[in-house]
């Protein structure tokens, strides 16, 4: 046994369920959790960058969502852990990982930020899903009950987002 091996032999957490299904449940989770780190950077860039009309409610909205998308991430990544596997290790680790694309524009107008939130999150419910069918394949509850909070939560947020956008777009996302 070399050193890798064993350092990697010693973050394994004992658990009853399958290995090989474990490895498709933390590969799954690491994947929402990639997700959840760049739509909270992406949502506070917005949050940061909002303009016009309805400043306000649109700036205390995104902070209050990347508060939410933000306290999602340690739990995922510990339940990750407490199945034994390994979780991301850096910035890089998250980039390869994420679905949620960067929106690096120094000016996007505020309906074009709802819109863009609107699927991302979309697509992290639906990710959030297909996980959950793995937890489910695996026999693994508490991954399953965890992921069923938190998409109940993301459906909130794409509905807040869409009803905000209603009035500033009227073609429904």
């Amino acid at each position: 046994m070399n050193a890798k091996t064993s350092l990697k032999s010693n973050l394994r957490t004992p658990t009853d369920l399958d290995p090989k299904q474990v490895s498709a449940v933390a590969e799954a989770i690491n994947g929402i959790v990639a997700d959840a780190f760049a739509l909270y950077v992406k949502t506070k860039n917005f949050h940061w960058h909002m303009s016009g009309p309805h400043f306000r409610d649109y700036h205390l909205m995104l902070d209050e969502q990347g508060a939410q998308i933000y306290a999602s991430i340690d739990p995922l990544a510990e339940r990750v852990r407490k199945l034994g596997q390994p979780t991301l290790t850096s910035i890089g680790a998250i980039a390869k990982r994420t679905r949620i694309k960067d929106d690096d524009r120094e000016y996007v107008d505020p309906e074009e930020m709802l819109g863009e939130l609107i699927d991302d999150n979309k697509a992290c419910a639906k990710a959030m899903r297909e996980a959950h069918e793995i937890c489910d394949g695996a026999k693994d509850v508490a991954t399953a009950s965890l992921l069923e909070n938190f998409i109940d939560e993301t459906e909130r947020r794409v509905w807040f987002l869409f009803e905000a956008s209603r009035a500033a777009d009227s073609s429904g996302h």
